[in-house]
Order: structure tokens, then sequence, then C-alpha cells
């Protein structure tokens, strides 16, 4: 099973979102520790891991659109959620 973590700046974007936002982004969090690959990809620098990012759409969160940004090393057998983009 992979571990899947909020950063600082993830976690503090967390807090300020609506409760019913939370709890979207948080099932993604907990189905990342099941696959880590889910999301699209996105390009990465960095040849040790990979960037994907999952886009939750209004209807799915009950308020406004969020893209949960995270990295995911192979190595490491980790997901770390990058950002936290909230839409309008």
């Amino acid at each position: 099973m992979t571990h899947a973590f909020y950063s600082d700046t993830a976690a503090k974007v967390l807090a300020e979102l609506a409760r019913a936002e939370q709890a979207a982004v948080e099932s993604v969090r907990r189905a990342l520790e099941d696959d880590p690959e889910r999301g699209r990809g996105l390009p990465d620098a960095d040849p040790r891991s990979e960037s994907y990012v999952v886009e939750l759409l209004p209807e799915q969160t009950g308020g406004r659109g969020i893209s949960v940004v995270y990295r995911y090393s192979q190595d490491l057998d980790a997901a770390l959620i990058l950002w936290l983009i909230a839409g309008p």
C-alpha cells in the first residue's frame, strides 16, 4: 500500500476549503494509496518520480472544481500532494 501525504502548502489550502470540498479531496488522497498512478500524467523534470493531476468537478466536491496535483515516487512507494487548486 502506497502512503499519500499533503505538503505544507496543500494542507493549508485544504483547511480553507468547505467541508464537502475537504471530504472530496480526502477521498482522492485515500484512493491514491490504492492506485497512485490514477491521475492524468504531467511533465516532470525529476526522472525518479512522476507527476499527476486528478481533477474534481463541482458536482463531486459540492462546491468548486478542484485540481489535486501530486508527485509519485515508485522508489519510496509514496505520493506527495503538492497543490490543491480550487476554481472560482
